[in-house]
């Protein structure tokens, strides 16, 4: 049986786009031809949760609507590099809870986090959309892994705008940031593109 995983943010008791995570959990349902989901609101309701500062929730859960909950304090970390990973096999259309293919590549790289490319196409991280700065715009990968809450937000809110990253024009951005659920779009946490330890001109990615 599939498991399936959504985190969601919770800071000083609000509840962020949960909305746009009963959408992706109701697709992930109907695409595995379940008409009934889970309600992800009366879940974050039943928690009684009253404390202040950043939590995950983190939801575990299968097509027979069963689930599970953990509330767990959450802190946005600093990455020191990242490293480009070929895999052009890879597919996480859906948030399942298996990760092991994202450790393997992890435990490949010779850095802290890793940006995944598909095809020549650059993807995501192993836990995160991507956005790239080119002049004032920012834009995020056409070709990603996985639609995320955030990444989602920020198009439907003209906050970002789509492109095709590839190898080829990685360069002509300057700098980069990770989104996800709990990573908003934040000016505090832009890389510059050298975080990226072997962009191509300066040596070879590795090739799972």
């Amino acid at each position: 049986m599939y498991q399936f995983i959504e985190s969601i943010k919770i800071e000083d008791q609000e509840i962020f786009l949960l909305e746009y995570h009963q959408k992706r959990v109701n697709e992930t349902f109907r695409q595995f031809g379940k008409e009934t989901s889970i309600d992800l609101e009366k879940i974050v309701k039943n928690l009684q949760h009253d404390e202040d500062g950043l939590y995950k929730l983190r939801i575990v859960y299968d097509l027979e609507r069963k689930f599970t909950t953990q509330l767990i304090p959450y802190a946005i970390a600093e990455i020191d590099d990242f490293q480009l990973v070929e895999n052009n096999n890879i597919d996480y259309s859906f948030k399942y809870e298996n990760r092991k293919e994202f450790a393997v590549m992890k435990e490949e790289a010779r850095s802290e986090e890793i940006i995944i490319v598909k095809n020549n196409r650059v993807t995501d991280t192993s836990f995160s959309n991507l956005l790239f700065l080119k002049g004032k715009e920012w834009y995020t990968p056409n070709t990603y892994l996985l639609n995320g809450v955030q990444r989602q937000y920020l198009l439907k809110n003209k906050k970002i705008k789509e492109a095709e990253i590839t190898l080829q024009n990685l360069e002509e951005f300057s700098h980069f940031q990770i989104i996800n659920a709990l990573n908003d779009f934040d000016d505090m946490f832009v890389y510059p593109l050298h975080k990226i330890v072997n962009l191509p001109e300066s040596g070879e990615y590795i090739e799972l």
